[in-house]
């Protein structure tokens, strides 16, 4: 072997060696820098060559510098990642939500309790001004709280909606970097060498990508990555980005979609293809958590309202002359939108639509409340019959997916379903809000005291001479139908509540009208549009009269069936199909329904938020095991890199001194 073959050994062992502790300089320098993988030199022998003595070696090469990287691994971060971020999302607004709604005396519930005990005072001195302004102030107190309550729950739609505007932005800032990273790695592919800073930076980029929705991705022979939604829409191909829009959805403007930018348009995602990212969090939140939430806090609005002022106007005020109560409360009008993708007539107006009396346009499909106490939390959407019959349309409850076919008129739920002119035609879309805008624009709308109707239009006596231990506990109306110059006169007939009665018009316009009946302790005896209530026991031959009342301000019938809606089955009753009766809640009972709702989703989300934040973090620290840098092994590596590298140095001055003495021998 030749010194000039010592020299070349030499120089490619220094060359090498170099190389590696300036691999082990970078690993050093970027222990610190999120995203980076630990890069090592990889060498080959550079061969050998024969000679008559044998094969000598030829040294060391350098053939490529690669970084410690698992593609497994790195995807099972970036998709624990994205539940995370999806998991965390929803946790942190639903606990938003829980604020908006207190407990204790800052509780709806608290307040509604206010308002029927206020008008114990009332019952108790009919004509005493302060405690029908008590009332008024305590019916201003609970409008006030559930107004309060709606306009909280709409900010955080629109916090929601910023959020959702600020992610889309953030991930079309991504996919282009990501675009941009593309075209420089297939750039450099021609190389024959990975350009392992760029894969990284790549590989951080879809990570981030992933914190805000959940992607695949697809790796292509020129070294480019192909990024996709979960349903198979592409966000990156090659070097070209697609861009995301948040619009609002179709049916309901006041909700947020993503959609994909096309040259015709935006092209909506279904939300159940955006599995994992904080926009999905957002999007589950926004159209399950917060709907149920304002739709529960409606039907309470509504319910509430309905039962006070149904029964104001069962009563007497103290005008003169005495009146039915004028309504107490006002709640936000039932909402209807119909689809942005109905159909559109001339000058792209939709064709089932009209002008109302004030001027602007409508849907021609209304919405109006017939039983406040029967409306279900849910919003509703109403679609022209699938089977072509004109003048049917199918009608599917949100909340359970219970469908049903109806007509213009049909009471469902508790309301009423109305069409106007022009009627709806094939593939028309509508979305029926008939509680969720009720607490929102809930209001007190009696200004004057003398209009609380404390009376009762009819009261009842019975005479001294009855023997029986029988006596009023309370006469009420329980329909506007009630005629008050009615008079009845009941008669027991027996000891175990038999009698028989009489109904005379003092007025002489109808005729004397009989009956029989039989009385059970605890239920009422009901005629002409009251009920009459006993306490006791009859005995036969007593006497009930039940007639006008003949002076309403000393009166305080309706006051007391008032505070009597305090423990009365307010909330969300139906009437089944047979005509029967399932009760609902009272209104104490609704409100902590509502809170334990709530609660339960929250403490469910903050539960799934730590276990999704505790999958990616140790996803993450699996990556970091593999990719990430040791300094205490790069330490070590950098001293065994020197070492080679010194030993390399001194087989280069060993090759010149044995080249310095083969010259010196030649020369003498």
């Amino acid at each position: 072997m030749s010194a000039s073959a010592l020299m070349s050994l030499g120089t490619r062992a220094l060359s090498a060696n170099y190389a590696a502790l300036q691999t082990t300089g970078h690993n050093i320098a970027n222990a610190n820098t999120v995203g980076y993988s630990r890069q090592s030199v990889n060498m080959e022998t550079a061969g050998d060559q024969f000679t008559g003595a044998g094969f000598f070696g030829k040294g060391v090469l350098v053939s490529t510098v690669e970084r410690a990287h698992s593609e497994y691994l790195t995807n099972e971060a970036a998709t624990a990642r994205s539940i995370a971020a999806s998991d965390e999302a929803r946790s942190s607004q639903l606990q938003q939500l829980e604020q908006v709604f207190k407990t204790g005396e800052s509780g709806l519930g608290y307040a509604a309790g206010q308002l029927f005990n206020a008008y114990a005072d009332v019952a108790s001195k009919p004509q005493d001004a302060s405690a029908r302004q008590v009332v008024l102030a305590r019916a201003d107190e609970l409008a006030s709280s559930f107004r309060s309550a709606g306009s909280q729950i709409d900010n955080i739609q629109s916090g929601v909606t910023q959020d959702i505007g600020v992610a889309v932005k953030a991930v079309n800032g991504i996919t282009q970097q990501i675009a941009d990273l593309n075209q420089k790695i297939a750039a450099s592919k021609g190389a024959g060498h990975e350009p392992n800073d760029l894969l990284d930076q790549r590989d951080l980029m879809v990570s981030q990508l992933s914190e805000y929705v959940k992607v695949t991705t697809i790796a292509a022979d020129d070294g480019t990555t192909s990024v996709f939604l979960g349903g198979g829409q592409s966000l990156v191909l090659g070097n070209i980005p697609t861009k995301l829009a948040a619009v609002a959805n179709p049916l309901d403007p006041s909700r947020m979609q993503i959609a994909m930018v096309q040259p015709s348009g935006p092209r909506i995602i279904p939300d159940d293809m955006l599995s994992g990212g904080s926009v999905a969090g957002l999007l589950t939140f926004q159209n399950t958590d917060l709907a149920d939430a304002r739709n529960l806090l409606g039907q309470m609005a509504a319910a509430i309202a309905g039962a006070v002022n149904n029964q104001q106007a069962l009563g007497l005020d103290l005008r003169q002359p005495a009146g039915s109560g004028s309504p107490i409360f006002a709640t936000g009008a039932p909402g209807v939108s119909a689809s942005s993708s109905n159909a559109a007539g001339a000058g792209g107006i939709p064709v089932a639509s009209y002008v109302n009396a004030s001027g602007t346009r409508v849907p021609s499909v209304g919405v109006t409340i017939v039983n406040a106490a029967e409306l279900r939390a849910s919003d509703y959407e109403l679609t022209t019959d699938p089977a072509g019959t004109l003048g049917s349309y199918q009608l599917t409850r949100l909340s359970d997916g219970n469908v049903r076919t109806v007509v213009d008129g049909d009471v469902v739920d508790g309301f009423r379903v109305n069409m106007a002119s022009p009627v709806p035609v094939a593939g028309d879309r509508f979305l029926l809000r008939p509680v969720g805008p009720a607490a929102a624009g809930m209001q007190r709308v009696l200004t004057d005291p003398k209009g609380i109707a404390a009376a009762a239009p009819v009261n009842a006596t019975m005479p001294a001479t009855n023997t029986g231990t029988a006596a009023v506990a309370s006469v009420r109306a329980t329909s506007t139908a009630l005629n008050p110059n009615l008079k009845a006169t009941i008669s027991f007939t027996d000891n175990v509540g038999g009698y028989s009665y009489s109904l005379v018009d003092s007025t002489g316009a109808l005729p004397t009208t009989n009956g029989t009946g039989t009385w059970t302790a605890g239920q009422p005896i009901e005629l002409n549009g009251w009920d009459l209530q006993l306490s006791g026991v009859p005995r036969t031959g007593d006497l009930v009269n039940v007639q006008k009342t003949a002076f309403p301000a000393t009166d305080n019938g309706n006051a007391n069936a008032m505070i009597g809606l305090r423990d009365a089955s307010l909330v969300g009753r139906e009437t089944l199909a047979s005509g029967s009766v399932v009760p609902g809640d009272t209104v104490t009972d609704a409100y902590a329904n509502l809170l334990a709702n709530v609660g339960v989703k929250v403490q469910s989300a903050k539960l799934a938020a730590a276990q999704s934040a505790t999958v990616s973090t140790d996803a993450k620290a699996a990556v970091a095991d593999k990719s990430g840098v040791n300094l205490d092994e790069e330490a070590a590596r950098l001293i065994q890199f020197q070492q080679s590298y010194q030993a390399a140095a001194k087989m280069l001055q060993v090759a010149q001194s044995v080249l310095q003495t083969l010259l010196q021998l030649g020369g003498s």
